[in-house]
């Protein structure tokens, strides 16, 4: 059996939830306490009760871009679908495309505007060369920085478990956290969608502090695993940050004794990829990351997580194992399933503490 075998699980398909509850802070919360294994039912909203005064939440600021391309190749007309990974100095694009047949260098992609008015002209994108590992250089025709462009001629992202053709004007607002401030990411840090101004202000209440740190989530988080043991997969970088302001509220929390607490796995991967280069403390850090954390992994700066139910045979799954003990996270994901909790990004949340 290899590494991976041992993190698979079958989920029904009506479990996978392929729209926000009309509430952020609706979700339910299955709640795991690390030592015991015992499981408790309850809602997000029921979170400020487990955290204790002194603790500190941890929340990924990172902005998803409307990183999604639908487009056709020029100059045959076949179905285009890409995304964009970003911009270099010059200003070409880093993209990933699909379609029928092989597509060439010098080949053109014409993007429609998401909204035509005005008469919007399209957008063309010239291929210039594919790296090794599958992406493309493209020059875009028109003006203008990658964001303001994608504004007009990219859509969300949505994973493509959420099987819906176009994304609507829903998705725009809640596959996008409230606290979302730094443009870079091609997909939501999704446990924080759970969290409301409301809820935040009710942890804040209960004495708890907020701490923000910025990872842009790029394909590398849910590249699938194709080989037998961890150690052998390699995750594509990420670009992540902590400032100082962070840093400090995170040692006074750990120096008065309080539980550091991320939201989500890119946060739980900034906090220990600054660890790890910061000799085991917290200071203002940024940088590429490529930390893929497995069993028997020792954590050197957190104390708990809030999470998503993850796809089976995940790097995410993987590391929430790390932190709860795989046999425990795979009962407890047996617990939800059996109780009819919602699954993956628009899903409900996991509290393990």
């Amino acid at each position: 059996m290899s590494d991976l075998d041992k993190y698979s699980y079958e989920l029904p398909e009506e479990l996978i939830a392929s729209r926000p509850l009309a509430q952020r802070d609706a979700s339910r919360m299955l709640v795991l306490e690390q030592e015991t294994g015992n499981l408790t039912h309850a809602h997000i909203s029921d979170l400020p009760g487990y955290l204790r005064e002194g603790d500190c939440l941890v929340l990924n600021d990172t902005k998803v871009m409307p990183a999604r391309l639908i487009g056709q190749r020029t100059e045959t007309g076949g179905k285009w679908e890409g995304l964009f990974l970003g911009e270099t100095e010059s200003g070409l694009w880093t993209i990933i495309g699909q379609t029928r047949g092989k597509i060439q260098p010098g080949e053109r992609i014409t993007l429609p505007a998401r909204q035509q008015k005005n008469e919007t002209p399209p957008l063309f994108l010239t291929l210039i060369e594919k790296s090794e590992a599958g992406q493309w250089l493209a020059e875009p025709s028109l003006p203008g920085g990658a964001l303001t462009l994608l504004g007009s001629y990219g859509t969300v992202p949505l994973p493509p478990y959420i099987k819906r053709q176009l994304p609507d004007d829903e998705d725009f607002q809640r596959y996008q956290t409230t606290y979302a401030k730094h443009p870079g990411a091609v997909a939501a840090p999704t446990a924080g969608l759970h969290f409301s101004e409301e809820l935040l202000a009710a942890c804040q209440n209960r004495g708890v502090q907020l701490a923000y740190v910025t990872l842009h989530v790029g394909i590398g988080t849910f590249r699938p695993i194709s080989t037998d043991t961890f150690s052998e997969h390699v995750m594509h970088t990420e670009w992540c940050e902590m400032n100082q302001a962070t840093a400090d509220i995170l040692n006074s929390t750990r120096n008065s004794q309080g539980r550091i607490v991320p939201v989500g796995t890119t946060s739980v991967r900034t906090l220990e990829t600054v660890a790890r280069n910061c000799n085991g403390e917290f200071q203002a850090w940024r940088g590429e990351t490529n930390l893929f954390i497995y069993p028997p992994y020792q954590f050197q700066a957190v104390d708990g997580l809030v999470t998503n139910f993850h796809l089976p045979r995940s790097t995410l799954l993987v590391l929430v194992s790390a932190l709860g003990g795989r046999s425990r996270v795979l009962k407890a994901y047996q617990e939800a399933i059996e109780q009819k909790y919602r699954f993956f990004s628009y899903g409900d949340a996991m509290f393990i503490h």
